[in-house]
């Protein structure tokens, strides 16, 4: 059966697989699969920097270090934040990412549903 995983067996308490094909499921697992990885590096980069270790040099040309700016949410929204600019570039950056790189192309070596290796 699809998405069978033992030992629950079938589990899909919102219903998003009723009537689905094998090609919506892979899709959901693939979403799953990259959402869950940027998840693991948002964790990653909180506890790196709540720890206490920042980049090197400085974050701008005025001379800004990296560990100027505070750790979270505070880094967005607060007195101290990040300039709306740069937050504006980390997001274009991530879309670049989201569109360009970090595609399941078919065909290009990957083995599984969410390979991002596309050949590598």
């Amino acid at each position: 059966e699809l998405g069978a995983q033992p030992p629950l067996g079938f589990f899909d308490p919102l219903g998003l697989l009723d009537n689905a094909d094998q090609e919506r499921f892979d899709r959901l697992r693939y979403v799953e699969l990259k959402h869950g990885r940027i998840s693991q590096l948002a964790f990653l980069g909180q506890i790196t920097t709540r720890g206490g270790t920042h980049l090197p040099g400085s974050i701008d040309y005025a001379g800004h270090s990296f560990s100027s700016y505070p750790n979270g949410l505070a880094a967005l929204f607060g007195p101290d934040s990040v300039p709306d600019r740069g937050t504006v570039q980390i997001f274009c950056f991530i879309g670049l990412l989201e569109l360009f790189v970090m595609k399941d192309i078919e065909g290009t070596g990957n083995e599984h549903v969410g390979d991002f290796r596309n050949g590598l």
